[in-house]
């Protein structure tokens, strides 16, 4: 198996967010980390089962995305609330964390709802297109046989490392590959990676000690799985 052949085999695209830099426009067609102001006119800022709110951070507008990942097709905005302290990776949607999808024909209104002790400085992203994010080599997604292939490649002294063929995007992103601190995980059969929030100092946000919130999707039952590691 050749380089180029491996690289066509592992390629995925991706789109990665920068955090502020830009004057937000004011509409509600703008994606944000630390912020959340779309919701439909019966919801609120969801709470645990103590009583507590969850954090805002993020909102998603599809749309404006160069790119978007397969498992959000016929989304339009997407909104994540976690609680603070982190959950439990692999814990269970639905108390201490929230992923919100939202249809085109869903009717959405503008609420200010503002958390109490939320660390999260709002700021909104800006969508740069990444057409090839690449496995980390560590349980980070490249198959048996590939990497069995770059092993010989290295070992034929044809390539220096497999990190001499490829680059990965280890900042906020929707598509690609999660970016793992430790050795990757598997979070089961039918679960395809969708998107992260990463720790990033702008926003406030330090995941334990520069990890990533990472999120999978199931391909047929829509459920969402939440990992974070760090370094």
């Amino acid at each position: 198996m050749d380089i180029q052949l491996i690289k066509q085999r592992l390629a995925r695209p991706a789109v990665k967010f920068v955090a502020g830099g830009f004057r937000p426009s004011g509409t509600d067609e703008e994606s944000w980390l630390g912020n959340v102001f779309v919701f439909r006119p019966d919801e609120g800022v969801p709470t645990n089962q103590a009583g507590q709110p969850l954090l805002p951070y993020a909102q998603f507008f599809l749309p404006a995305m160069p790119f978007s990942s397969p498992l959000l097709e016929g989304v339009r905005v997407l909104t994540v609330f976690i609680s603070n302290p982190l959950p439990e990776p692999f814990e269970p949607m639905g108390n201490n964390w929230v992923v919100r999808e939202y249809a085109a024909d869903d009717v959405l209104v503008r609420k200010a709802l503002p958390v109490d002790g939320s660390f999260l400085k709002p700021f909104p992203l800006k969508a740069q297109a990444v057409p090839e994010d690449f496995p980390l080599w560590d349980g980070g997604g490249v198959p048996a046989d590939i990497e069995q292939a770059i092993l010989t490649l290295e070992r034929a002294g044809e390539i220096p490392s497999y990190y001499d063929l490829v680059t990965h995007t280890y900042e906020h992103k929707i598509g690609g590959y999660p970016s793992f601190c430790q050795s990757g995980v598997d979070p089961g059969e039918g679960f395809e990676f969708v998107f992260q929030i990463s720790s990033d100092a702008k926003i406030n946000l330090n995941v334990v000690h520069s990890g990533s919130l990472m999120f999978w999707k199931h391909i047929e039952t829509g459920e969402w799985a939440l990992y974070y590691d760090f370094y």
